[in-house]
């Protein structure tokens, strides 16, 4: 006798079919290379800051010395992109320090509360962050038009606005605009440096820097009210860790483009800020509205001003390109583990990007461009990150170090030394904003706890 076993065909397609729709189910694709993962964080870190704090970290500084201001920056960026790098390495998911602190501090116990703050902070601060860069875009787009208090906010407003519809599309159409913006950006900035390399003083400024230099109590408030406004323009070069999910082999880019940002910044930061004092005296830059636009026009004329304006305000916007970008998936990856609201976990159906986050950002900075004023935000935005992002991860590495808990790809040379270095520098900076804005920072971090323990408690989550 021959047995012969039927098989339910309809029931093998149904599992098939089912198998392909789960398959097709919107989810972040690794589709970006090193030179686009560098492109965005470059375009990030150099928006409208340098241009517009360049004359305010002279005041505050007051003489030649303000250079020092640009390397001390440079150094934090430096010390803590290496604490991003051994994070973001070993952890490459979307919403970057979301994970890094839930991980670090224990996913079941205080790293919720950590991860909550952070992303607490992060839908108060990312829009102020983009408000930011959208008014100093308006700021500056009054060298070429005049724009009372109303126009200028309606300018700043609509930047939120067009950014908001550019990033809603797919990784891989943004990874290629990213890419144009960055040959804006980078394309500027030399264009400024060989301004004052042709002037034959580029090197002058370098030679002055320690004329009169006294350093002593005095000297050292100076310099760290200057530098949060420095590492303000810095800021953006782990903008890559919020993209962890959406880059190609994280264990090696995410460093390797987060090095090359910061170093590749900091030169030319250096280099233009020493372009434009060797063109316009220190004391006349310091009390200038349109510092980079004046020292185009003495160079090359008013056409020449026009044009290197228009390219100014490219370099903003493609900073806030990045921004936006980044910014977005950090809301999604609390929502997708159940930290936030569920409605941030919702990606484009087709187009595989969250765009409920997007919009969500979108709309706050939206707001708060109409709100609020450049010099105001600069240094709130810093006080609101520092102690639990900034500090918070710092120290989380460690302890993750001491536990052996993962493996880590990359490892910083000389640790635990950047780590301690950037944890004194990240708590000078803290000191420097300002009572007021200490307080401010406090009080956010304080309202986020309540927040947490009142979602815990309605959970049953911990600590209840």
């Amino acid at each position: 006798m021959i047995f012969v076993k039927v098989i339910n065909l309809p029931l093998i397609e149904n599992y098939f079919y089912f198998s392909a729709m789960q398959n097709k189910q919107p989810h972040l694709e690794r589709r970006l290379g090193l030179f686009q993962a560098t492109a965005i964080n470059m375009i990030d870190m150099v928006g409208i800051g340098p241009f517009v704090v360049l004359p305010l970290v002279i005041q505050m500084m007051y003489g030649p010395w303000f250079i020092y201001a640009w390397i001390a920056g440079a150094l934090l960026s430096l010390v803590d992109s290496l604490i991003w790098s051994e994070l973001g390495a070993a952890l490459p998911n979307a919403g970057g320090s979301f994970y890094f602190l839930r991980t670090a501090y224990g996913e079941k116990s205080w790293g919720k509360l950590m991860s909550f703050l952070y992303t607490w902070q992060t839908m108060i601060q990312a829009p102020l962050v983009i408000a930011s860069g959208a008014i100093g875009f308006s700021m500056y787009a009054g060298y070429l038009f005049p724009l009372d208090e109303v126009s200028s906010r309606i300018v700043s407003g609509s930047v939120v606005l067009l950014l908001t519809a550019l990033l809603y599309r797919n990784i891989s159409t943004i990874g290629k605009m990213s890419t144009l913006l960055w040959v804006g950006v980078i394309g500027t900035i030399l264009w400024i440096i060989w301004g004052g390399f042709q002037n034959g003083h580029l090197l002058q400024p370098l030679h002055e820097m320690n004329d009169g230099l006294q350093v002593n109590a005095l000297f050292g408030v100076a310099l760290g009210a200057a530098s949060v406004k420095t590492i303000y323009s810095y800021l953006g070069y782990y903008n890559v860790c919020h993209l962890g999910s959406e880059i190609k082999q994280p264990e090696k880019i995410i460093p390797r483009s987060m090095l090359l940002s910061v170093i590749g910044i900091a030169i030319l930061y250096l280099l233009m800020n020493m372009s434009v004092v060797s063109v316009i005296p220190w004391k006349e830059a310091s009390e200038s509205k349109f510092i980079v636009s004046l020292f185009l026009e003495k160079l090359y004329g008013t056409k020449a001003a026009t044009v290197g304006t228009i390219l100014i305000l490219w370099i903003a916007f493609a900073s806030l390109f990045a921004v936006m970008l980044g910014y977005s998936r950090v809301p999604y990856a609390a929502a997708k583990e159940g930290e936030f609201f569920s409605v941030f976990a919702k990606l484009h159906p087709t187009k595989n990007f969250p765009h409920v986050a997007l919009i969500g950002l979108g709309v706050m900075a939206f707001v708060f461009s109409l709100l609020f004023k450049l010099t105001e935000v600069i240094t709130a935005i810093l006080a609101m990150r520092i102690l639990v992002q900034f500090i918070g991860q710092a120290i989380g590495l460690m302890m993750m170090r001491k536990k052996k808990s993962i493996a880590f790809p990359f490892k910083m040379p000389l640790y635990p030394l950047p780590v301690i270095v950037a944890i004194i520098m990240w708590l000078a900076i803290f000191i420097s904003t300002g009572t007021t804005f200490m307080i401010s920072g406090v009080i956010v971090i304080t309202t986020g706890i309540l927040a947490y323990l009142i979602k815990a408690k309605s959970k049953s989550e911990w600590p209840f």
